[in-house]
């Protein structure tokens, strides 16, 4: 099976390749991510992840696909559900903005697959400007700081590790073109009123937070290949599906659950 934009998500090219996605499955819990690749845990779309995906694909030019896949996008009469009507204006609000457009304006999902840690992957971008940028389109809830267990408050290019997507796409863009590309995160908020914003996010932590990819991604290739046993975090949906109690509980153990 050859990689395109129609086979991205298949299981089978989730197999053949690691992506950014799926390697953050990894780190939060190493058995969700097995879980995942066998088929045997589907993580719930949600109504929040579905309004991103329709700005997602309007800027994808694939709208009129995606309506078509979602008849749930729609009440009874034909019209919008209110929550798709709020995507509908974060997309007329991105569309004002000339300098968000600039950036939104490069070719558009563009596939390419590279190696890292001796680890195949692949990445596809939202708005690629070649020989200038790389840019990611991110709807958010807002952009205040969020807070991360054992990490503190962190802003959220951080907290939700656009920061190492970033680090994968401008290397597998360098082992593709020779080019060391900035990379750029386009985002919008689901507020009332929607805020915009295009931030660049420094090389140097780019460069950080590659390292900690070529750290793990073999770790994760392991298990993706059945070599070894991923541990459970016995916290996550996929480990609450099939957590078997092996004993009691202590309350000093439930004080200290973040």
């Amino acid at each position: 099976m050859t990689l395109t934009k129609e086979t991205y998500f298949s299981p089978e090219m989730m197999r053949a390749y690691m992506s950014v996605s799926q390697f953050k499955t990894f780190e939060k819990c190493e058995y969700m991510g097995v879980a995942e690749l066998r088929g045997e845990y589907v993580r719930p779309m949600t109504t929040s992840l579905l309004v991103g995906s329709y700005v997602d694909a309007h800027f994808e030019r694939t709208l009129d696909l995606f309506r078509a896949m979602h008849p749930d996008l729609y009440k009874r009469d034909g019209t919008l559900k209110q929550e798709y009507k709020q995507a509908e204006q974060i997309i007329e609000r991105i569309e004002r903005d000339a300098l968000f457009m600039r950036y939104m304006d490069g070719e558009p999902q563009v596939i390419m697959t590279g190696e890292i840690a001796g680890v195949p992957v692949k990445i596809k971008i939202d708005a690629y400007h070649p020989h200038r940028a790389i840019v990611d389109l991110k709807i958010m809830r807002g952009f205040e700081p969020l807070y991360v267990p054992g990490e503190g408050r962190l802003n959220f290019i951080e907290a939700w590790r656009y920061d190492l997507q970033g680090a994968v796409y401008q290397e597998v863009v360098r082992q593709n073109t020779g080019e060391t590309l900035p990379f750029f995160i386009a985002a919008a908020t689901k507020e009332p009123v929607t805020d915009i914003a295009v931030i660049r996010v420094p090389d140097a932590q780019l460069a950080a937070c590659l390292e900690i990819f070529k750290a793990n991604a073999p770790r994760y290739q392991l298990l993706k290949d059945g070599g070894a046993e991923p541990v459970r975090c016995e916290r996550c949906d996929a480990c609450k599906i099939t957590k078997t109690l092996t004993g009691i509980m202590t309350m000093e153990e439930l004080n200290n659950i973040e």
